[in-house]
């Protein structure tokens, strides 16, 4: 299979070739040339497949002319060793629990794949790559655990100064050797900003060989579609699933999104998308007026949502055709205050036995509530659960006045020295800084 940009203007390439590069040439986002649909005898029979036996087949598709099946089956059983568990809360919602991997957050899922992936391809060619990583919030922690030590890649991580929780910035800037974190003066879209120049820099591009991490990588999207079939094959073990489920999506970078219409597109049966957010509403206020208005990040509890430029939404444009009408038949927008974030915390804490969803599930869980509310539906209802409530102490204790116990495998990351260069958000200073990481 072969992969083009989403500009069209660059020639396609190998899925290997997209991965590495990240950003095609043009500036646009790797995405297949034509999206494979997978035999309903399939997807009639994932309850009683195995997570990893769902990721084989899905992505076998796109790696068929790169690994042999022996070495994709090793790789998802490698990536994907972590349990997922969905948590039913009553009147057909479920929450997905995709924060059971090593760092909490559902990162994890993308960052070990794509890291596995880096690890065959570095066997097959002697180089050594950079991969480049703007975030803001869990994608930082993930891929540095994904990619520690991983021979033949440095990795470096740009975040926000200042707008990422503690635990998430220890879990990113503490383990040293081939990570190196960069603490940028600014907010995450600058963060993305420079990421994006550098894929541009043709001098920068000759002297140094880059690849991204983020969301705008194809391989890092696609595992993004694996759990979407377990959430329906979870349904379909429970006997429950009468009609098409509809996904709640906490959305920030709409990678997670993006992936969830790629499933849909392949055969999964899914009747409807919510896209969730923040006050960062670019996509729900497009889904509503039909203006795409791209503008500055907005700081909020859920900072990994804090995102004014979604580079997804140019995937989402592909995947409908550039077509408004099909998008919206598909997608339904939602945004929430903080306020209102935090009431749903409180509400669910108390109504549902204490349980606890994190800012970025809370907005989700909130919209499918206010989905369901709408459109008097049977439907059942599934919202992607991001992250561990214990990465988001510092604002959800004070809203249900309890301590929340830190597992005891975090105790140590948070004792863990700091190690972060700072920079201002000058393309030059993150230039002359990326060529000095790469000169030692």
């Amino acid at each position: 299979m072969k992969f083009i940009s989403t500009r069209n203007n660059s020639s396609a390439v190998s899925f290997f070739e997209a991965m590495r590069r990240g950003l095609a040439p043009d500036g646009g986002l790797y995405m297949p040339e034509q999206i494979p649909v997978i035999s309903e005898g399939f997807w009639s029979s994932i309850s009683d497949k195995s997570f990893p036996e769902i990721a084989f087949e899905m992505a076998k598709p796109y790696l068929e002319d790169e690994l042999t099946e022996n070495t994709l089956r090793d790789v998802v059983e490698e990536a994907f060793n972590f349990p997922v568990r969905m948590k039913s809360l009553g009147n057909r919602h479920h929450v997905l629990e995709l924060f059971h991997g090593p760092t909490l957050a559902f990162k994890d899922f993308g960052a070990r794949f794509m890291a596995r992936l880096f690890s065959e391809n570095a066997q097959k060619k002697s180089e050594e790559v950079t991969i480049l990583v703007a975030t803001s919030g869990d994608t930082g922690g993930a891929v540095a655990h994904g990619f520690y030590k991983v021979p033949g890649v440095r990795v470096c991580l740009l975040y926000p100064k200042g707008k990422v929780s503690p635990l998430q910035e220890k879990q990113m800037t503490t383990l040293g050797e081939n990570i190196t974190a960069l603490e940028v003066d600014g907010v995450f879209d600058d963060c993305q900003r420079l990421v994006k120049k550098a894929f541009l820099d043709k001098e920068l591009n000759e002297k140094i060989q880059l690849s991204s991490a983020n969301s705008i990588n194809i391989a890092r999207l696609l595992p993004q579609s694996f759990y979407y079939a377990f959430a329906v094959a979870e349904l379909m073990n429970r006997g429950v699933l009468s009609e098409l489920p509809v996904f709640s999506v906490p959305s920030g970078n709409f990678g997670n999104l993006t992936g969830g219409v790629l499933a849909g597109l392949m055969g999964l049966p899914i009747k409807h998308f919510l896209a969730a957010t923040n006050a960062n509403d670019v996509v729900p206020y497009y889904l509503k007026s039909g203006d795409f208005k791209p503008k500055d990040s907005v700081q909020t509890i859920s900072n990994a949502m804090d995102v004014g430029n979604p580079s997804n939404f140019s995937r989402m444009k592909f995947l409908f055709k550039g077509s408004e009408s099909m998008m919206r038949c598909k997608i339904s927008g939602y945004s929430y205050s903080d306020e209102e974030t935090r009431q749903t915390i409180m509400d669910v804490f108390e109504e549902k036995g204490g349980y606890l969803l994190c800012p970025h599930t809370a907005i989700g869980y909130r919209a499918a509530i206010e989905y369901q509310s709408e459109n008097n539906t049977d439907n059942h209802l599934i919202t992607l659960a991001t992250a561990h409530p214990v990465k988001f102490r510092d604002v959800i204790e004070p809203v249900i006045d309890k301590k929340i116990e830190l597992p005891s495998r975090l105790n140590s990351t948070l004792k863990n020295e700091k190690k972060t260069l700072s920079i201002d958000k000058r393309y030059e200073s993150f230039k002359e800084q990326l060529m000095q990481i790469n000169a030692c």
